[in-house]
């Protein structure tokens, strides 16, 4: 039977692993697959009166079809700061302006640059699985301290660890599929 000592233990481990499987989710929509995604700018800033700026927040960004995005900056004079922005980016995209929007056409993948994707979500699902893993340990550290300063018993604390061991298999095996979900997505032509 867990202890609620227990129970919370393995709850605050819960949530690490989570945060975890949230970061991965977020970084791989940024990744560019030859279709349009306004997630594409999530890391983009600009100097907005002296202030970094995530772009999302001067301008309005829309996906008008599966190969364009569109951007609608809220001031006029921060058309060519966004553009500089997007270059600068270095995300393979040329931005072209008409006076009040900024155009931005998706080019097709090459196989190389497919190639490398692949290899950077394989990555990055593998430090998502380095961080699961850290918090497992983590968690059983906690555990065992608690066994043995807190009076848990010895029994509880084996059972704790066994369930800290089950959502570290689980979440495991949702990196992997996540990371293959996007690897499907990547290999779409």
């Amino acid at each position: 039977m867990l202890t609620e000592q227990a129970k919370e233990i393995i709850n605050q481990t819960e949530r690490k692993m989570q945060e975890a499987m949230n970061f991965l989710e977020e970084d791989l929509k940024s990744y560019r697959v030859g279709k349009a995604n306004p997630a594409i700018f999530n890391g983009v800033t600009i100097d907005y009166y002296g202030t970094p700026t995530p772009l999302h927040q001067v301008a309005s960004i829309s996906a008008p079809d599966v190969k364009t995005l569109a951007l609608q900056p809220w001031e006029k004079s921060l058309i060519n700061k966004i553009e500089k922005a997007i270059i600068d980016a270095n995300l393979g995209l040329t931005p072209s302006n008409n006076g009040e929007t900024i155009r931005c056409t998706v080019p097709a993948l090459t196989e190389d640059r497919r190639k490398d994707l692949i290899k950077k979500a394989k990555a990055a699902g593998e430090s998502a699985k380095v961080v699961v893993r850290n918090a497992r340990r983590d968690g059983i550290e906690i555990l065992k301290k608690a066994q043995k300063n807190d009076g848990m018993s010895e029994d509880a604390e084996k059972e704790a660890e066994a369930e800290v061991q089950k959502l570290t298999d689980k979440n495991v095996k949702r990196v992997d599929e996540i990371v293959a979900t996007k690897e499907k997505e990547i290999m779409v032509v």
